[in-house]
């Protein structure tokens, strides 16, 4: 029999949003929280891509729980089954954004709307459904900070197998660009070939094996993502431009990043940020982890804290909205879903595990709101 949140799971996966077609699903989802006693707002992006605001109680200081609608796209010819068809094998469901991450949405849906149809003094719960994650948190960088509910921890419904990850790198993207002299392709001695200057700088960036590295997250990484530049063969480019991308790590300064990166590109570069968000460090010894961990004891699942995760998630950009002035706010990711299965095709999650994460937090609001325990 297929439980309620893996039905969910499944009318998700099959509604496509690519970077765009969002606002649909929030509408959806904002329906089935409206229906378990929450109040809604939706939250203007790009057309058709609006974001989800709900809360549960009146109170400061709520339980925040996140996920995005959002996925990367998926090429057809590369899958087994169709993308968006959510088929199943076994315990498995396949599909994009089956793991990253309308499972973890699905699962956080169930158990919200389970605890707000019960009748009780809550604490206050906050769900926030976000639009454009896979591009840099583009989404939940334009939520107003007004249209939260603030000070309270945050938990973030990406793929840790129902893990409890207290941290993660953050990303710096930069966009690097290059500006030649045009000349005719069969004399290329009286042009300046931009494309080539960005070739050098990207083969110097893909082999720099110095980059830092701090314990338990390892090295910052770096991975030359777009290169591009030229109108055709028989002219020399007088522009290029490169984008990198740069997973990184609290102890190391941002600023000291993009020095290197310049350097290493050589003259004649320019380095300027496209994306740039901050690593996830939560103290191990919060009270918040310990009540996470608590949850998942009572469930059966391991409570361990495990290693930081490498993918960025929305919490870089809602964790500041969420802080009052001067603090941040205890972040936990946790969700049923696959890291490996990120962004790969024949994407898929194991069902059961979204069973398990619906426990999860249904115990977690529990013990937030102080029922039972």
């Amino acid at each position: 029999m297929t439980s309620e949140a893996v039905a969910l799971l499944a009318d998700l996966v099959r509604a496509r949003s690519v970077a765009s077609g969002e606002g649909e699903l929030a509408r959806s989802c904002a329906g089935l929280l409206e229906k378990a006693g929450l109040s809604t707002a939706l939250v203007d992006f790009e057309g058709g891509r609006e974001q989800l605001v709900a809360n549960l109680g009146d109170r400061t200081a709520p339980l925040t729980l996140t996920g995005h609608l959002d996925t990367v796209p998926a090429t057809p010819a590369d899958w087994s089954v169709d993308p968006w068809s959510a088929a199943r094998d076994g315990d498995r469901m396949v599909g994009r954004g089956t793991s990253d991450m309308k499972s973890g949405v699905a699962a956080a849906l169930v158990a919200v709307t389970r605890h707000g149809g019960r009748p009780h003094d809550c604490r206050g719960v906050q769900v926030v459904l976000t639009a454009g994650e896979e591009t840099g948190c583009t989404g939940a960088l334009r939520i107003p900070r007004t249209a939260l509910r603030t000070g309270g921890p945050l938990v973030v419904a990406e793929p840790t197998r129902n893990r409890l990850v207290p941290a993660h790198k953050g990303a710096l993207w930069l966009r690097l660009t290059a500006a030649g002299v045009a000349a005719h392709g069969s004399a290329p001695e009286l042009g300046d070939n931009a494309v080539v200057r960005l070739a050098r700088a990207a083969v110097a960036v893909h082999d720099h094996a110095g980059w830092p590295v701090q314990d338990g997250f390892g090295p910052v990484t770096a991975n030359v993502g777009v290169l591009r530049g030229g109108v055709q063969p028989n002219v020399v480019p007088d522009s290029a431009e490169m984008y990198v991308d740069l997973r990184t790590v609290p102890s190391v300064d941002p600023q000291a990043l993009r020095d290197l990166v310049g350097s290493l590109a050589g003259p004649g570069v320019t380095v300027a940020d496209h994306v740039d968000l901050p690593p996830l460090d939560t103290a191990l010894d919060d009270p918040f982890l310990a009540l996470v961990a608590e949850s998942l004891e009572a469930v059966g699942l391991p409570a361990e804290p495990a290693p930081p995760a490498r993918y960025f998630t929305d919490a870089s950009a809602l964790g500041p909205l969420l802080a009052e002035q001067g603090s941040s706010v205890p972040t936990v990711v946790l969700g049923p879903g696959e890291p490996e299965q990120c962004h790969v095709a024949d994407e898929w999650c194991s069902v059961s595990r979204v069973d398990e994460a619906v426990a999860v937090y249904a115990e977690l609001l529990d013990r937030w709101c102080g029922l039972g325990h």
